[in-house]
C-alpha cells in the first residue's frame, strides 16, 4: 500500500481512536470533553491570521464551528501520522511499527500542550482552562489513545 495512504487511514483510525477514548472517559469523569467547537473557532482563527489568543473567550462563535472542529481535528490527527510512516520507512526501513506508534502518539501531546492549549488562549498545558490540572492530563491521555488508533491503522495496512 502507498505509504502516504497508509499514514492516512492511520492518522483517520488514530483521531477515531482518540474520539472514541475520550468520549467513555470524559463521560465518567476521568478526563475533559474535547471541545471540538473550540477546535473550529481556533481553526477560524488561524484563517483570520490569529494563533493565538490571551483567553478563550476571545474566540469568537463562527458559523459552522463543530463541522470546522472536526475537520480541522481530523486534519492534524492525518498530519501527525504521515510523517510518522513516511519517517519510519525512511529512517528505519519497513513498515512503521505499531508498538513505536503509540509512543509516537503520546509524544505528539507536546503539541496540544504547546500549541493548541495556547493558540486557544489556555495557556501551556492549557493551565487556563476551567479544568487546570486535568487538562493536561486529559491531552496526555487522548494522545495515548491516538497513540493506540494509529498502532491500529499501521497494522491494518
Amino acid at each position: 500500500m502507498n505509504l502516504v495512504v497508509a499514514g492516512v487511514v492511520a492518522g483517520v483510525l488514530g483521531t477515531l481512536g482518540m474520539d472514541f477514548g475520550n468520549l467513555f472517559f470524559a463521560r465518567v469523569g476521568v478526563i475533559s470533553r474535547i471541545d471540538v467547537k473550540g477546535i473550529g473557532r481556533m481553526a477560524v482563527g488561524w484563517t483570520r491570521g490569529r494563533f493565538r489568543y490571551g483567553h478563550p473567550t476571545e474566540m469568537e462563535e463562527v458559523a459552522n464551528e463543530r463541522l470546522y472542529g472536526f475537520v480541522t481535528h481530523y486534519a492534524i490527527g492525518v498530519a501527525l501520522a504521515v510523517p510518522y510512516v513516511l519517517g519510519w520507512d525512511l529512517l528505519v526501513g519497513g513498515p512503521a511499527s505499531p508498538v513505536w506508534a503509540v509512543a509516537y502518539g503520546v509524544a505528539t501531546t507536546v503539541a496540544s500542550w504547546f500549541f493548541v492549549y495556547p493558540s486557544m488562549g489556555l495557556g501551556a498545558l492549557g493551565l487556563r482552562s476551567p479544568d487546570g490540572l486535568k487538562a493536561p492530563l486529559s491531552s496526555l491521555v487522548n494522545h495515548l489513545f491516538y497513540g493506540l488508533g494509529l498502532a491500529v491503522g499501521i497494522a491494518v495496512t
